[in-house]
């Protein structure tokens, strides 16, 4: 280990019972997305322990926003992005307690994402008190409601990942190796409605048009796009439709669920899914939705981040391998702009699951990594190494 990597991970490890603490303090103030007073005590365990490291925070609809209380003006800055909401409602924190067993932390919502926000004060703290000035300001972005789409947030994402120099997200890591995230997929939501002709299935059946014929139709080409060579999936999760089993279906809806690997295969999907013709001329298809989340892709300087964070990892320890993940995350958003890479969360399992966990030591590993991404001012200094 490098001397910084070695101070980083000594400081740590000893404060791996406070960080047990802050993340069970985290945890127990559950904090499912679109509950604001919940959410409000999530920001009263959070604000202080930032306020106390020398950060300055505010909360912008619900929003955690925090930079340093002295800064140096006209310094680049680098985005530490996570969220707090959780997918878990209150009072799962009963069924679901927090709980230590050796290295294993199991509760609603430690592994997606408080472990990560706990990385992010921890690492903080411990590069203020080894001395440690990083050339690139650290601004914290926390917000409220990634688990639902970022609705409100991505607008503020976007402005501060447009002035950034990268942006480590601080989702979980993928697998049990602790992998980190390069490639996200994009995530597109569509309705597909189909408008036929109602008519007395019995005394006339042939003066109607069915919707759920017509749909029927639909979904076989909606699941033809389906490219799994290049990463591609089209899902029809949800259909309904029909009046009485007596009538023919004056209407039919379909839910689709869409994932692409690329901006390129974005465009392509759409364009397909837009041009949606009924084989009826009596049935009429209206199709609404799009693409709500780009794709996280390999990108030059997304590959140059991957590249200096391999080559920190050894200098705690870590040999880090990359990884595509299947859902998306605020990271999508940010890789539009500037340098991102994602999942440098806690290890472990089960988000969104009633097993979810982390594995603490191998989080506080990865909390001095972080510290070493927070210190290093320069991506092609370090992969030049």
């Amino acid at each position: 280990m490098t001397a910084l990597g070695s101070q980083l991970m000594a400081h740590l490890e000893a404060r791996r019972e406070e960080m047990i603490a802050f993340l069970r303090a985290l945890t127990v103030a559950e904090s499912p997305s679109g509950n604001e007073t919940a959410m409000r005590r999530v920001i009263g365990v959070l604000a202080p322990r930032l306020e106390d490291i020398g950060f300055h925070s505010r909360t912008i609809d619900l929003h955690l926003y925090a930079r340093p209380q002295q800064r140096t003006r006209h310094r680049g800055f680098q985005l530490l992005l996570g969220h707090y909401d959780t997918v878990w409602p209150l009072g799962t924190i009963a069924e679901m307690p927090f709980e230590v067993d050796g290295d294993i932390v199991r509760g609603p919502g430690v592994f997606d994402m408080k472990g990560g926000i706990t990385q992010i004060v921890f690492a903080l703290e411990a590069l203020r008190d080894l001395g440690v000035q990083p050339a690139l300001t650290p601004v914290i972005f926390i917000n409220a409601d990634e688990e639902i789409g970022s609705r409100t947030s991505s607008r503020f994402i976007r402005m501060l990942a447009a002035g950034a120099d990268r942006a480590l997200v601080m989702e979980p890591s993928l697998g049990p190796d602790g992998k980190l995230k390069t490639r996200r997929k994009g995530i597109g939501r569509y309705t597909i409605t189909v408008h036929g002709q109602a008519a007395h299935a019995g005394l006339d059946p042939e003066g109607g048009a069915s919707a759920i014929l017509e749909m029927s139709f639909l979904i076989q080409k909606l699941f033809a796009l389906n490219d799994p060579d290049r990463g591609v999936s089209v899902n029809v999760g949800t259909i309904d439709g029909g009046v009485r089993p007596n009538v023919i279906a004056p209407h039919s809806q379909a839910v689709v669920d869409v994932r692409v690997a690329s901006a390129e295969d974005a465009v392509s999907v759409d364009a397909a899914i837009r041009a949606l013709e009924p084989s009826n001329a009596a049935v009429r298809v209206q199709v609404e939705g799009g693409i709500g989340r780009p794709a996280l892709e390999f990108t030059p300087r997304n590959a140059a981040l991957w590249s200096l964070a391999h080559n920190l990892g050894r200098q705690v320890g870590l040999e880090l391998e990359q990884a595509t993940a299947g859902g998306g995350s605020d990271g999508n958003t940010t890789s539009l702009y500037t340098a991102t890479l994602d999942g440098l969360g806690p290890v472990g399992d089960g988000a969104h699951a009633r097993h979810e966990f982390l594995d603490i030591d191998a989080t506080i590993r990865r909390a001095a990594l972080l510290g070493l991404l927070i210190e290093a001012d320069s991506m092609s200094r370090e992969t030049a190494a």
